[in-house]
Protein backbone atom coordinates (compact mmCIF):
# COMPACT_ATOMS: atom_id res chain seq x y z
CA UNK A 1 0.00 0.00 0.00
CA UNK A 2 1.34 3.42 -0.95
CA UNK A 3 2.18 5.64 2.04
CA UNK A 4 1.28 8.83 0.16
CA UNK A 5 -2.21 7.50 -0.69
CA UNK A 6 -2.63 6.50 2.94
CA UNK A 7 -1.67 9.98 4.14
CA UNK A 8 -4.00 11.65 1.63
CA UNK A 9 -6.89 9.47 2.81
CA UNK A 10 -6.09 10.24 6.45
CA UNK A 11 -5.88 14.02 5.91
CA UNK A 12 -9.10 14.15 3.88
CA UNK A 13 -10.97 12.10 6.49
CA UNK A 14 -9.61 14.20 9.38
CA UNK A 15 -10.44 17.49 7.69
CA UNK A 16 -13.99 16.50 6.70
CA UNK A 17 -14.87 14.42 9.77
CA UNK A 18 -16.01 11.29 7.93
CA UNK A 19 -14.77 8.60 5.56
CA UNK A 20 -17.57 9.36 3.11
CA UNK A 21 -16.79 13.07 2.87
CA UNK A 22 -13.07 12.38 2.80
CA UNK A 23 -13.52 9.93 -0.07
CA UNK A 24 -15.51 12.52 -2.03
CA UNK A 25 -12.79 15.12 -1.45
CA UNK A 26 -10.01 13.00 -2.95
CA UNK A 27 -12.16 11.21 -5.54
CA UNK A 28 -11.99 7.58 -4.42
CA UNK A 29 -14.48 5.15 -2.89
CA UNK A 30 -15.50 5.15 0.75
CA UNK A 31 -14.28 1.56 1.11
CA UNK A 32 -10.86 2.38 -0.30
CA UNK A 33 -10.51 5.43 1.95
CA UNK A 34 -11.27 3.31 5.03
CA UNK A 35 -8.78 0.70 3.83
CA UNK A 36 -6.02 3.27 3.31
CA UNK A 37 -6.52 4.69 6.80
CA UNK A 38 -6.55 1.21 8.35
CA UNK A 39 -3.30 0.38 6.54
CA UNK A 40 -1.72 3.61 7.79
CA UNK A 41 -2.76 2.79 11.37
CA UNK A 42 -1.25 -0.68 10.99
CA UNK A 43 1.94 0.79 9.53
CA UNK A 44 2.31 3.24 12.45
CA UNK A 45 1.06 0.88 15.14
CA UNK A 46 -1.38 3.46 16.57
CA UNK A 47 -5.04 4.36 16.24
CA UNK A 48 -5.53 7.66 14.44
CA UNK A 49 -9.33 7.90 14.76
CA UNK A 50 -11.99 7.14 17.32
CA UNK A 51 -14.81 5.72 15.20
CA UNK A 52 -18.55 6.02 15.93
CA UNK A 53 -21.58 5.21 13.81
CA UNK A 54 -21.94 8.85 12.74
CA UNK A 55 -18.48 10.37 12.60
CA UNK A 56 -14.80 9.91 13.32
CA UNK A 57 -12.71 11.90 15.78
CA UNK A 58 -8.96 12.25 16.01
CA UNK A 59 -6.95 10.51 18.72
CA UNK A 60 -3.95 12.35 20.19
CA UNK A 61 -1.73 10.49 17.72
CA UNK A 62 -4.06 11.54 14.91
CA UNK A 63 -3.92 15.17 16.01
CA UNK A 64 -0.12 15.08 15.98
CA UNK A 65 -0.08 13.59 12.48
CA UNK A 66 -2.63 16.10 11.14
CA UNK A 67 -0.43 18.95 12.37
CA UNK A 68 2.32 17.86 9.94
CA UNK A 69 0.83 15.73 7.17
CA UNK A 70 -0.90 18.50 5.10
CA UNK A 71 2.32 20.49 4.84
CA UNK A 72 4.24 17.34 3.88
CA UNK A 73 1.76 16.52 1.11
CA UNK A 74 1.79 20.11 -0.12
CA UNK A 75 5.59 20.11 -0.26
CA UNK A 76 5.52 16.83 -2.19
CA UNK A 77 2.98 18.19 -4.67
CA UNK A 78 5.05 21.34 -5.06
CA UNK A 79 8.22 19.36 -5.71
CA UNK A 80 6.51 17.16 -8.30
CA UNK A 81 4.94 20.16 -10.02
CA UNK A 82 8.22 22.06 -10.27
CA UNK A 83 10.10 18.95 -11.45
CA UNK A 84 7.57 18.01 -14.14
CA UNK A 85 8.80 18.93 -17.58
CA UNK A 86 6.75 21.71 -19.12
CA UNK A 87 4.54 22.10 -16.04
CA UNK A 88 4.72 25.61 -14.62
CA UNK A 89 1.16 26.24 -13.44
CA UNK A 90 0.11 26.24 -9.80
CA UNK A 91 -1.97 23.25 -8.71
CA UNK A 92 -3.52 21.75 -5.59
CA UNK A 93 -5.65 22.99 -2.71
CA UNK A 94 -5.06 26.14 -0.65
CA UNK A 95 -6.79 26.17 2.74
CA UNK A 96 -7.44 29.72 3.96
CA UNK A 97 -8.82 31.18 7.17
CA UNK A 98 -10.17 34.73 7.57
CA UNK A 99 -12.37 36.76 9.93
CA UNK A 100 -16.03 36.69 8.88
CA UNK A 101 -16.57 40.33 7.91
CA UNK A 102 -13.15 40.83 6.29
CA UNK A 103 -13.56 37.50 4.49
CA UNK A 104 -16.98 38.42 3.12
CA UNK A 105 -16.03 41.97 2.13
CA UNK A 106 -12.59 41.32 0.68
CA UNK A 107 -11.01 37.84 0.83
CA UNK A 108 -13.67 36.01 -1.19
CA UNK A 109 -13.43 38.47 -4.08
CA UNK A 110 -9.64 38.54 -3.92
CA UNK A 111 -9.50 34.75 -4.21
CA UNK A 112 -11.77 34.95 -7.24
CA UNK A 113 -9.38 37.38 -8.91
CA UNK A 114 -6.37 35.20 -8.05
CA UNK A 115 -8.14 32.04 -9.21
CA UNK A 116 -8.82 33.54 -12.64
CA UNK A 117 -5.08 33.42 -13.37
CA UNK A 118 -4.55 29.96 -11.85
CA UNK A 119 -7.14 27.44 -13.08
CA UNK A 120 -5.27 24.52 -11.55
CA UNK A 121 -5.88 25.66 -7.97
CA UNK A 122 -8.73 24.76 -5.61
CA UNK A 123 -9.62 26.92 -2.60
CA UNK A 124 -11.03 26.02 0.82
CA UNK A 125 -12.00 29.29 2.56
CA UNK A 126 -13.09 29.06 6.20
CA UNK A 127 -14.54 32.17 7.84
CA UNK A 128 -14.42 32.49 11.62
CA UNK A 129 -13.76 35.32 14.05
CA UNK A 130 -11.60 33.08 16.23
CA UNK A 131 -7.93 32.61 15.43
CA UNK A 132 -7.63 29.28 13.63
CA UNK A 133 -5.05 26.73 14.76
CA UNK A 134 -3.01 26.64 11.56
CA UNK A 135 -1.20 23.40 12.37
CA UNK A 136 -4.11 21.56 13.97
CA UNK A 137 -6.61 22.52 11.26
CA UNK A 138 -4.29 22.19 8.29
CA UNK A 139 -4.58 25.88 7.33
CA UNK A 140 -2.07 27.08 4.75
CA UNK A 141 -2.69 30.81 5.10
CA UNK A 142 -4.68 32.96 7.52
CA UNK A 143 -5.73 36.58 7.10
CA UNK A 144 -5.65 38.18 10.54
CA UNK A 145 -6.78 41.53 11.89
CA UNK A 146 -4.53 42.83 14.67
CA UNK A 147 -1.25 41.64 16.15
CA UNK A 148 -0.44 38.02 16.99
CA UNK A 149 1.93 36.98 19.76
CA UNK A 150 2.23 33.33 18.70
CA UNK A 151 5.92 32.69 18.02
CA UNK A 152 5.32 29.81 15.62
CA UNK A 153 3.41 32.12 13.27
CA UNK A 154 5.12 34.27 10.66
CA UNK A 155 3.31 37.23 9.15
CA UNK A 156 3.48 39.56 6.18
CA UNK A 157 1.75 42.89 6.56
CA UNK A 158 -0.89 43.68 3.95
CA UNK A 159 -1.94 47.02 5.38
CA UNK A 160 -3.52 48.57 8.45
CA UNK A 161 -7.11 49.00 9.58
CA UNK A 162 -8.53 51.95 11.47
CA UNK A 163 -11.75 51.98 13.47
CA UNK A 164 -14.32 54.72 12.98
CA UNK A 165 -17.32 55.78 15.03
CA UNK A 166 -20.36 56.17 12.77
CA UNK A 167 -24.10 56.77 12.96
CA UNK A 168 -26.96 57.33 10.56
CA UNK A 169 -28.25 60.83 9.78
CA UNK A 170 -31.61 59.83 11.28
CA UNK A 171 -30.00 58.83 14.58
CA UNK A 172 -28.01 62.07 14.77
CA UNK A 173 -31.08 64.17 13.98
CA UNK A 174 -32.90 62.51 16.87
CA UNK A 175 -30.19 62.27 19.51
CA UNK A 176 -27.55 64.81 18.51
CA UNK A 177 -23.94 64.50 17.43
CA UNK A 178 -21.24 63.68 20.00
CA UNK A 179 -18.35 66.18 20.01
CA UNK A 180 -15.84 64.15 22.06
CA UNK A 181 -15.38 60.47 22.90
CA UNK A 182 -16.64 61.12 26.43
CA UNK A 183 -19.99 62.20 24.93
CA UNK A 184 -20.55 58.64 23.71
CA UNK A 185 -21.49 57.57 27.24
CA UNK A 186 -24.81 59.38 26.82
CA UNK A 187 -25.59 57.64 23.51
CA UNK A 188 -26.86 54.23 22.54
CA UNK A 189 -23.79 52.40 21.24
CA UNK A 190 -23.75 49.09 19.41
CA UNK A 191 -21.32 46.78 21.24
CA UNK A 192 -19.20 44.48 19.06
CA UNK A 193 -18.24 41.66 21.43
CA UNK A 194 -15.46 40.52 19.08
CA UNK A 195 -13.37 43.50 20.15
CA UNK A 196 -10.82 42.95 22.92
CA UNK A 197 -12.51 45.60 25.07
CA UNK A 198 -16.09 45.74 23.75
CA UNK A 199 -17.35 48.40 26.18
CA UNK A 200 -14.27 50.62 26.01
CA UNK A 201 -13.64 52.32 22.69
CA UNK A 202 -10.20 53.83 22.28
CA UNK A 203 -9.54 57.09 20.44
CA UNK A 204 -6.40 59.19 20.09
CA UNK A 205 -5.86 62.95 19.99
CA UNK A 206 -2.39 64.44 19.39
CA UNK A 207 -0.86 61.09 20.38
CA UNK A 208 -2.79 60.79 23.66
CA UNK A 209 -5.28 57.99 24.24
CA UNK A 210 -8.82 59.16 24.93
CA UNK A 211 -10.91 56.14 26.01
CA UNK A 212 -14.70 56.10 25.93
CA UNK A 213 -16.77 53.78 28.13
CA UNK A 214 -19.92 52.96 26.18
CA UNK A 215 -23.24 51.23 26.71
CA UNK A 216 -26.11 50.15 24.52
CA UNK A 217 -29.01 47.80 23.93
CA UNK A 218 -27.41 45.84 21.09
CA UNK A 219 -24.52 43.43 21.64
CA UNK A 220 -23.33 41.57 18.52
CA UNK A 221 -20.30 39.48 17.57
CA UNK A 222 -20.08 40.81 14.03
CA UNK A 223 -18.83 44.12 12.65
CA UNK A 224 -21.19 43.71 9.70
CA UNK A 225 -24.19 43.31 12.02
CA UNK A 226 -23.12 46.39 14.00
CA UNK A 227 -22.93 48.40 10.78
CA UNK A 228 -26.37 47.23 9.64
CA UNK A 229 -27.88 48.22 13.00
CA UNK A 230 -26.24 51.63 12.74
CA UNK A 231 -27.66 52.13 9.24
CA UNK A 232 -31.10 51.30 10.68
CA UNK A 233 -30.68 54.12 13.20
CA UNK A 234 -30.29 51.88 16.23
CA UNK A 235 -27.17 53.51 17.61
CA UNK A 236 -23.53 54.42 17.09
CA UNK A 237 -21.18 51.74 15.77
CA UNK A 238 -17.40 51.49 16.09
CA UNK A 239 -16.09 49.41 13.22
CA UNK A 240 -13.07 49.02 10.90
CA UNK A 241 -13.06 51.31 7.89
CA UNK A 242 -13.12 48.32 5.50
CA UNK A 243 -16.56 47.41 6.87
CA UNK A 244 -17.88 50.95 6.34
CA UNK A 245 -16.66 52.11 2.93
CA UNK A 246 -19.91 51.63 1.01
CA UNK A 247 -22.10 53.07 3.76
CA UNK A 248 -19.99 56.21 4.19
CA UNK A 249 -19.78 56.78 0.43
CA UNK A 250 -23.57 56.42 0.08
CA UNK A 251 -24.27 58.73 3.02
CA UNK A 252 -26.21 56.10 4.97
CA UNK A 253 -23.61 56.49 7.74
CA UNK A 254 -21.71 59.58 8.89
CA UNK A 255 -18.23 59.47 10.39
CA UNK A 256 -18.15 61.00 13.88
CA UNK A 257 -15.44 62.65 15.99
CA UNK A 258 -13.30 63.92 13.08
CA UNK A 259 -10.72 65.40 15.46
CA UNK A 260 -9.97 61.99 16.96
CA UNK A 261 -8.39 58.93 15.33
CA UNK A 262 -9.77 55.50 16.14
CA UNK A 263 -8.03 52.33 17.19
CA UNK A 264 -5.80 50.86 14.49
CA UNK A 265 -3.67 47.80 13.84
CA UNK A 266 -2.12 45.59 11.17
CA UNK A 267 -3.85 43.37 8.65
CA UNK A 268 -1.56 40.39 8.09
CA UNK A 269 -1.18 37.25 6.06
CA UNK A 270 -0.08 34.59 8.57
CA UNK A 271 1.51 31.19 8.02
CA UNK A 272 3.46 28.62 10.00
CA UNK A 273 7.14 29.17 10.67
CA UNK A 274 9.71 26.47 10.15
CA UNK A 275 8.61 25.05 6.82
CA UNK A 276 9.36 25.80 3.21
CA UNK A 277 6.52 27.97 1.96
CA UNK A 278 4.98 26.34 -1.14
CA UNK A 279 5.14 28.34 -4.34
CA UNK A 280 1.34 28.62 -4.56
CA UNK A 281 1.16 30.16 -1.05
CA UNK A 282 3.95 32.61 -1.85
CA UNK A 283 2.11 33.56 -5.04
CA UNK A 284 -1.17 34.12 -3.17
CA UNK A 285 0.50 36.32 -0.54
CA UNK A 286 2.28 38.38 -3.21
CA UNK A 287 -1.01 38.80 -5.05
CA UNK A 288 -2.86 39.87 -1.87
CA UNK A 289 -0.21 42.51 -1.10
CA UNK A 290 -0.81 44.18 -4.47
CA UNK A 291 -4.54 43.52 -4.70
CA UNK A 292 -5.46 44.96 -1.32
CA UNK A 293 -3.80 48.25 -2.24
CA UNK A 294 -5.74 48.38 -5.49
CA UNK A 295 -8.98 47.60 -3.66
CA UNK A 296 -8.46 50.64 -1.43
CA UNK A 297 -10.32 49.18 1.56
CA UNK A 298 -7.56 49.87 4.13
Amino acid sequence: MDLIDELRAFVATAQTGSFTAGAAQIGISNRLTSKYVAELEARLGVRLFQRTTRKVGLTPAGQDLLARAPALLDDLDEMITEASAGSRGLTGVIRISAPVTFGEIYVGGMLGRFAAAHPGLTFDLRLSDRYADLAGEGIDLAFRIGSSEVRSIKTRKLGAFQSLAVASPAYLARFGTPATPQDLHAHGCIIDTNRRTPRRWRFYHTGTEVPADVQGRFHVNSARAAVELAVAGQGIAYAPRFALTAEIESGSLVQLLPGFSGESGPVNAAYLEGRTLPRKIRALIDFAVTDIRAAGIL
